[in-house]
């Protein structure tokens, strides 16, 4: 069969993770202690658990014989290189990594890294974020990466500021409430 119809893994492969999002290009990796405690978690339990036993299917399904039509074979080996594309990144990530603990801030008048900050909008609806690293966002839990626009917008500002940023329903103005670190 030509090489044309078939897809041969390679290099290409090997790209950053394709759901994580980029540092800003120069910037630390900032993270909570229960940021770097969840990927620390994750990074062990691949490389303890998911992975070895993982190989070891692999390496009993490569025994059986014919390996182009060996599913557990095939599918094994894809997902080892799922593994370890996953170890690498996670690996990077908690090597330029850098922990922040919001408990120990300072200057609680102001919002920086950590801080969890209720805000009102226009109508009188109120929000709480929490400022965190990008692998630990989650906004539907009210984590926000501080690279994000909400929180870029939040950053040094104080009780009763009103902010005013661009998000994807066009701009908005928010009026912060309250200032908390944990």
């Amino acid at each position: 069969m030509s090489k044309a119809f078939v897809k041969e893994d390679g290099p290409e492969e090997e790209e950053e993770h394709p759901s994580a999002p980029a540092l800003p290009h120069g910037t630390k990796n900032y993270m909570t202690r229960r940021g770097y405690a969840l990927l620390k978690a994750e990074l062990g339990q691949l490389v303890k658990s998911e992975r070895p036993a993982l190989v070891q299917v692999v390496s009993w399904a490569a025994k059986n014989g014919d390996r182009s039509e060996n599913g557990d074979y095939l599918y094994g080996k894809k997902r080892l290189r799922e593994i370890d594309r996953r170890i690498r990144f996670l690996m990077k990530r908690l090597e330029s990594s850098q922990v922040v603990d919001p408990a120990s801030q300072e200057n609680v008048e102001q919002v920086f890294f950590g801080a969890s900050v209720t805000v009102c909008d226009a109508e009188g609806c109120e929000s709480t974020y929490q400022i965190v690293g990008i692998d630990e966002a989650d906004a539907g839990q009210g984590r926000i990466s501080w690279i994000s626009p909400l929180a870029r917008a939040l950053l040094k500002a104080r009780e009763g500021d009103t902010v005013r940023f661009h998000s994807p329903a066009g701009p908005r103005e928010l009026d912060i409430v309250e200032i908390r670190y944990v």
